[in-house]
């Protein structure tokens, strides 16, 4: 199993946003099982609670006022902006519901980077997603492979974008292009709901592929990117098909045989959802070549919902 124990051979002062999220909580735990010493970012005082609950030290603040972020990145080497708010559940359908998403991507992104540069961080290491990739069919996809930048994508390129800008400071940055979040979190739940209810789950294509990544993995993934080459990373388990997984969500739900929505449903339910049905046959080998990074969690079992039932 990996360890984030003996990863450096030095320890750094972490600043990271989004730390009382899913994805934050996997990392602020990598990152101090690790020796960091990690300050986390936190709107609120139940935020804080959280951030302190593992062992990391919280900053009140906001990710839009650049002013309380400067005061929190003071003596930080490297920043992590994992922050993020996705809508879970039929929400993420309503109209306005990705405003805050989008919001935190674009202009929040941006904040973060000029933070950085002003405090003098060497390094910033942006969340993004593999969604951002266009449709490979059967064809494997690495970071040298196209993206397609729809309405739903762009905030994620931007992000991408404010992140390399660092470089023009004098610091350096590193993405990493996270698979489909599955195990114990929100979206996971819904899912499994659905299909205990006899909904349908899949979306696409069931012979197109999904890139997939267990919330642990995040973790042990944050504390490579600390001292990873500067670049672009996938970051997952293997990629499966997609009736694969819309099985795994029937059986989670006490059920049998994956159901797909009708592709007039999907083309109805917008823009959003076409980033999730394409096929994306994605590869993480770059990252663990240059990082030695390697998942806990190598493929897709039904294991990863045991906490998310």
């Amino acid at each position: 199993m990996v360890t984030t124990r003996d990863v450096l051979e030095e320890y750094v002062k972490v600043f990271l946003t989004g730390a009382s999220g899913v994805v934050g909580r996997s990392a602020m735990s990598a990152l101090v099982e690790a020796g960091h010493d990690v300050v986390g970012l936190a709107r609120s005082e139940t935020a804080a609670d959280t951030v302190r609950s593992f062992g990391a030290r919280p900053h009140l603040g906001s990710i839009f006022e650049t002013e309380s972020l400067v005061a929190g990145m003071q003596d930080a080497e490297v920043v992590l902006n994992l922050v993020g708010n996705v809508p879970s559940g039929a929400a993420r359908f309503r109209p306005g519901a990705w405003r805050v998403h989008d919001r935190l991507r674009s202009h929040g992104a941006d904040v973060v980077v000029r933070a950085a540069a002003e405090t003098g961080v060497r390094r910033v290491v942006q969340q993004s997603l593999s969604a951002v990739y266009a449709d490979g069919g059967d064809d494997w996809i690495d970071e040298h492979d196209l993206v397609d930048v729809t309405a739903a994508a762009e905030p994620l390129v931007m992000a991408e974008t404010f992140a390399a800008s660092h470089a023009a400071t004098g610091g350096d940055s590193v993405v990493l292009r996270l698979g489909l979040l599955l195990g114990p979190e929100p979206m996971t739940r819904w899912w499994i709901r659905r299909a205990r209810a006899g909904h349908p789950t899949g979306l696409g294509s069931p012979d197109g592929w999904t890139h997939v990544v267990h919330p642990d993995d995040i973790g042990t993934a944050a504390v490579h990117a600390l001292t990873a080459p500067a670049g672009v990373y996938n970051v997952g388990a293997e990629p499966l098909r997609r009736e694969e997984l819309a099985e795994a969500f029937a059986i989670a739900g006490g059920r049998r045989g994956a159901r797909f929505h009708a592709p007039a449903t999907q083309r109805l339910l917008g823009h959003r959802l076409e980033l999730y049905t394409r096929s994306q046959r994605v590869s993480s080998q770059r990252f663990s070549d240059r990082t030695g990074w390697y998942p806990n969690h190598p493929k897709f079992t039904l294991d990863w919902f045991s906490h998310a039932v």
